[in-house]
C-alpha cells in the first residue's frame, strides 16, 4: 500500500436513504469510482433482496466489490478490507475514491482497522456455538460484550457467532502496516417517518420484482435455510414464509417493522461518530466534497 496520505470520501446512512444514488451523482461530478461497502451486495444472484444497484443506475461510474462471491461461500470484513485496499492502491492516483454503503463494520475495516479483522476462525468454537439458538447466542454475547450486543443484528446467527469468537479470542494485536487516509464522511439525514415510508415502499416494490422467487432460486441451488437466514431480514422472513412459519401478508408487515428496527440500530451506531457530516441536500454534499478535495 502506498504510504502517502490518500483521500477517501465515505457516503453512508441507513437503509433506503439514497446512498447509492448520491454516490453515483458525486462520483460523476468529481471523477470518482465507488467501492460498495455492503456486506450482502458482494454476493452474486442476490439482487432484489439486497437492493443491488443496476448497471443502468451506475450511469457509467466504475463500481467495485459487487457480485464477487457465490452465496455458498463465506465473505468477511477482513476480505473486504484486503480487496478494498487493492482497489484504492491501484486507482487512487487516477480517480477520487468513494466508499458507499451502510455496513459500518466494512467501512471501519478500511479506515480504522483493528486487530479483530485478523483473528482467524475458531472451528471448534463455531461448531459448539452452532448448536445454540439465536436467542441463546445473543444472550451469550450480551453477557461478555454488551457494547457490541447493542448494535449487532440480534437475529443473525453468523454475525453473533463471529462477535463471540472475536470477544473470546486471546489473540494479541497483529502488527500490520496501517494505510493513512484523510476521510470525509457524509451521512444522509432523513426524518424517521419519511425513512420508514421509503422502506415500506421499497419492500413492496421488491415483492413485485420477484424477491420471493429469488429466495426460492437460492434454496434450489443448495443453500440451507440457516444460510439464507444469515443474509439478513429480507431473506430471513421470506424463508420463514416458505417454511410455512408465516402467512404471506404477516411476513410482509413483520419484515417492514423489522427493517424499521434495524434502521434504528444503524443510526445508533452512526450517531456515535461525531466526524460524520449529516446532509439534507445535494448542494451540501457537493460543497463538502469540493472543499475536501
Amino acid at each position: 500500500m502506498n504510504k502517502s496520505i490518500n483521500k477517501l470520501i465515505i457516503i453512508l446512512g441507513p437503509t433506503a436513504s439514497g446512498k447509492s444514488s448520491l454516490g453515483v451523482q458525486m462520483a460523476q461530478k468529481f471523477n470518482g469510482l465507488i467501492i460498495s461497502a455492503d456486506s450482502r451486495q458482494v454476493y452474486k444472484e442476490m439482487n432484489i433482496g439486497t437492493a443491488k444497484i443496476t448497471k443502468k443506475e451506475m450511469k457509467g461510474v466504475p463500481h467495485f466489490l459487487i457480485d464477487i462471491v457465490s452465496p455458498k461461500n463465506y465473505y468477511s470484513a477482513a476480505l473486504f478490507r484486503k480487496e478494498s485496499l487493492e482497489v484504492i492502491n491501484k486507482y487512487h492516483n487516477k480517480k477520487n475514491i468513494f466508499v458507499v454503503g451502510g455496513s459500518p463494520f466494512y467501512i471501519e475495516s478500511i479506515i480504522s482497522p483493528k486487530e479483530t479483522f485478523n483473528i482467524p476462525p475458531d472451528k471448534e468454537l463455531r461448531k459448539k456455538l452452532s448448536k445454540f439458538s439465536t436467542d441463546q447466542l445473543f444472550n451469550k454475547l450480551k453477557k461478555i460484550n454488551p457494547k457490541t450486543a447493542k448494535t449487532i443484528d440480534k437475529n443473525n446467527p453468523r454475525r453473533l457467532i463471529r462477535a463471540i469468537e472475536i470477544t473470546k479470542s486471546k489473540n494479541k494485536k497483529i502488527k500490520e502496516e496501517i494505510p493513512k487516509f484523510k476521510t470525509l464522511k457524509i451521512g444522509i439525514s432523513l426524518p424517521r417517518e419519511k425513512l420508514y415510508q421509503l422502506i415500506d415502499k421499497r419492500v413492496d416494490l421488491r415483492f413485485k420484482k420477484g424477491m420471493i422467487n429469488e429466495v426460492k432460486k437460492l434454496k434450489k441451488q443448495g443453500l440451507t435455510w440457516k444460510r439464507l437466514d444469515s443474509f439478513g431480514l429480507e431473506y430471513r422472513y421470506i424463508s420463514k414464509y416458505l417454511r410455512n412459519e408465516l402467512k404471506k401478508e404477516d411476513m410482509a408487515e413483520q419484515l417492514k417493522f423489522a427493517i424499521h428496527d434495524f434502521v434504528r440500530r444503524q443510526m445508533t451506531w452512526f450517531r456515535k461518530d461525531k466526524s460524520i457530516h449529516w446532509i439534507k441536500s445535494l448542494k451540501q454534499a457537493e460543497d463538502l466534497i469540493r472543499k475536501f478535495l
